[in-house]
């Protein structure tokens, strides 16, 4: 079986699209899903399956649809890919802690979960709005954003969606405790 990382887009977010993440875990294991577990409101979703990643994202869009009434993008990610994810970071520790230093909320480091790598023309749109505070860089479907400000406040957090590419974004924070839970997986 595959261990595969659920990531919802926009749910539980400012009163929209509320999901309770007990019922969201029993969509998952009515879909047939083993070793099913959430982790925090936004939308994580760890589960165990035999499918294949093209047919799972469609199939658990559609069953979200089906049960609380709304749309939301569905992104997945492997347990080997959330382990490369981390050791590709191409921010170094110096670079994130310096970050850190100037952003008064205190996470700087996110990682915008993409469906598919997006197309060289909407990168270079998107490039017009890095600037010293905000900047990215993409290794296939993942885009590491580094905020040195508010990301609340940044372009370039407000453009992301030009990629025409359906993505969710996540701490780093986030991001390693879902590698934990993985790991505790695996090794159990």
């Amino acid at each position: 079986m595959t261990i595969y990382i659920a990531l919802l887009r926009g749910i539980n977010v400012g009163g929209k699209n509320k999901v309770k993440m007990p019922d969201l875990k029993r969509i998952f294991e009515a879909m047939g899903f083993s070793r099913v577990e959430t982790y925090i409101q936004s939308g994580n979703v760890l589960f165990e399956s035999n499918e294949k990643e093209d047919t799972l994202g469609k199939k658990i869009e559609d069953e979200i649809k089906k049960n609380f009434g709304f749309s939301v993008a569905v992104v997945l990610r492997t347990a080997a890919e959330l382990e490369w994810m981390i050791r590709a970071c191409p921010f170094s520790e110096e670079e994130i802690r310096e970050a850190e230093s100037s952003n008064s909320e205190g996470e700087s480091l996110y990682v915008s979960l993409l469906t598919q790598a997006p197309t060289q023309e909407k990168i270079e749109y998107l490039d017009t709005f890095k600037s010293e505070s905000d900047e990215y860089r993409i290794i296939n479907r993942d885009m590491y954003l580094l905020f040195r400000h508010s990301i609340r406040n940044s372009k370039l957090a407000n453009h992301l969606q030009k990629l025409d590419v359906p993505a969710t974004v996540r701490n780093w924070k986030t991001i390693n405790k879902l590698y934990t839970f993985v790991k505790d997986r695996a090794d159990s």
